[in-house]
């Protein structure tokens, strides 16, 4: 089975992009002591380590980025992202049998989803 080990957000003000990420879902993200400017982001912890991944400068214009985070609340997330500068793109939305879906961007522009699982969601 494939799945997803890394992502990476590309940012304008990557340092804007950090805090957002950090103040929003406590992820920890430290610079890179490495050859080029990244910050490594760390998004949970065993047993559920989640998929981590990076933050670096926007190399092009419209370079995209699309990732779904799984969140314990929807409604409270979704205004902890209003609250730190992001924007609702799509409301929150019913996935039947599976949970609650919304789309927000943040503060770099990038459109990212949210996940409540709910088995009852209709």
């Amino acid at each position: 089975m494939r799945r997803p080990i890394h992502f990476e957000i590309p940012a304008d003000n990557p340092q804007r992009a950090v805090d957002f990420y950090s103040k929003v879902f406590g992820w920890t993200i430290k610079k890179w002591d490495g050859p080029m400017e990244y910050w490594m982001v760390t998004t949970g912890k065993a047993p559920e380590p989640g998929i981590d991944g990076g933050i670096m400068p926007r190399h092009y214009p419209n370079q995209p980025c699309v990732n779904t985070i799984g969140v314990e609340n929807l409604d409270t997330i979704v205004e902890t992202v209003l609250a730190n500068g992001g924007s609702m793109a799509v409301p929150k939305m019913a996935v039947p049998t599976v949970g609650w879906l919304a789309y927000c961007k943040d503060t770099e522009g990038h459109v990212f989803g949210m996940m409540q699982n709910d088995p009852n969601a209709k």
